[in-house]
């Protein structure tokens, strides 16, 4: 049983204290079912975050949409907005607060209906300081979102915690722990009780990327959190994996490789072995020192490279085998180009069904045509050996606006690729892909849906179809999404 979620720092930085209880499952010691069904219909549903929203006439306090899944897809049965002006929710709204700027749909408690988390790192919190930051829990019900908690809080003023957020099965208990981005640091609670610092360093002042996956193939999820910085106080760029140390009670460096800075992680089955391997999205070198080729071959990094580490081998050891390409590979379609940020944002499913993990990468900045920054999704399929074949080429498709029969026109700025989702939204059994495009309609924003990852049928999800209030220079919709 592969145990995998993924989240994506949102470019605000963001990090903890208080007190959610999680129960167990009832298979102690094996991870709970991942969904997103939030209103426990049987339906996998999308959340949006969109901390530029206004709440109760508070600029950028920000909310959550979450979008239901139905029979016809997203959207056909609505949406609700989740914030701290709704009853359940802890808090009340500010300026600032920047609700939803991270967001994940997991089932914690493995009842089959998840629960939402939501970041919101420019909170401020009494007696710690201005944009303490703080991450709220709020339960998942039919019909609607039941009690929420305050999960964390940060300990002082700029620790922006809830920058970035993560959900799974770390401590080998059963039940989801929750780990938290802040400004420079990254934080664990575990689902009973215990805090515990992950890692305190400069990371140029934002939240750290994160990302788990059974990477060791132990049956419990590890952690992966990337970051870099220039000149912030000095140069550097890491990927790290974490585990879990029981006799320690805290999380354990494993694995690293230094001078790789990157967008996105995710992790998936790419080649179908059983063990989880993990994405670097966006690779490039940024220290200027390398030794090791962290990102693969320098001329992969143009506009981005994917690099991919591979899952424990027979003797047990994570990474020893990578593979790297971009939009130079063959088969991919597409010309590397500086700019087009290939691998910005990931999501994985197994969209054909054949066993492997495929990976969606996004493009936002992908010129089309003439059309500078109207971005681009290319979905790359897994296969025996991978995300590249033993010919060293991929397969792929790419999808942007001027796809046939995807809706829209590409456009300067739209940004389509910032984000990307898969889930089976429509319950068909198969995996459907949802890719965010923020710049859309001066910065109004939309999310694009492809039903089983195909241009046919595809449709948009809107602020204006859902009904959603606009605000002066935007919502931005579509730049942070999750389900799975």
């Amino acid at each position: 049983m592969h145990i995998r979620t993924y989240a994506i720092a949102a470019t605000f930085a963001a990090a903890v204290t208080a007190g959610l209880t999680l129960a167990p499952t009832a298979a102690a010691g094996q991870p709970s079912p991942t969904t997103s069904d939030f209103n426990g219909d049987g339906y996998a549903d999308l959340a949006v975050g969109v901390p530029d929203g206004a709440v109760g006439g508070k600029a950028k306090a920000g909310y959550v949409n979450v979008v239901w899944g139905g029979p016809k897809g997203l959207g056909s049965r609505g949406s609700i907005r989740v914030s701290q002006s709704t009853a359940e929710v802890p808090g009340s709204p500010e300026a600032g607060d920047r609700f939803g700027a991270s967001v994940v749909l997991e089932d914690l408690n493995g009842d089959g209906i998840a629960e939402l988390l939501a970041g919101a790192p420019g909170e401020d919190v009494t007696d710690r300081g201005v944009d303490a930051g703080m991450v709220t829990v709020v339960g998942g019900a039919r019909g609607g979102p039941s009690h929420g908690s305050t999960a964390l809080t940060g300990p002082a003023a700029s620790a922006a915690y809830g920058g970035s957020v993560a959900a799974a099965d770390l401590t080998g208990d059963g039940s989801r722990d929750i780990v938290i981005g802040g400004r420079d640091r990254v934080v664990l609670r575990t689902a009973d009780g215990i805090l515990t610092t992950v890692l305190d360093a400069p990371m140029g002042g934002r939240a750290p990327i994160l990302a788990t996956g059974d990477f060791t193939s132990d049956g419990t999820a590890d952690l992966a959190l990337a970051y870099w910085t220039v000149d912030a106080p000095f140069t550097q760029s890491h990927v790290r994996l974490w585990a879990w140390d029981a006799a320690e009670e805290g999380m354990a460096n494993t694995w690293n490789t230094d001078n790789a800075g990157v967008s996105a992680l995710a992790a998936g089955d790419f080649d179908g072995d059983g063990n989880d391997d993990l994405a670097l999205g966006e690779c490039r070198e940024i220290a200027d020192e390398n030794i090791d080729d962290p990102c693969g071959p320098e001329e992969y990094a143009k506009g981005g490279g994917i690099h991919v580490h591979y899952g424990s081998g027979p003797d047990g050891s994570f990474g020893q085998r990578a593979q790297t390409l971009d939009q130079d590979t063959v088969g991919v379609p597409g010309v590397a180009e500086t700019g087009d940020r290939f691998g910005a944002s990931l999501a994985v499913a197994d969209v054909n069904g054949d066993g492997r993990d495929d990976l969606l990468a996004g493009a936002p900045g992908e010129a089309i045509g003439t059309q500078a920054g109207a971005g681009a999704a290319t979905l790359l399929f897994g296969g025996a050996t991978g995300l590249v074949d033993a010919s060293g080429e991929g397969h792929a498709v790419s999808y942007q606006q001027d796809t046939p029969r995807v809706p829209g026109v590409a456009e300067a700025g739209d940004a389509f690729g910032a984000a990307v989702a898969a889930g089976d939204y429509d319950h068909d059994g198969r995996a459907d892909i949802a890719v965010g495009s923020p710049g859309e309609n001066a910065r109004s924003g939309g999310v694009w849906v492809l039903p089983r990852a195909s241009a046919d049928g595809s449709y948009t999800v809107t602020p204006a179809k859902l009904g959603l209030p606009a605000v002066a220079g935007g919502l931005a919709y579509g730049q942070t999404l999750s389900s799975h």
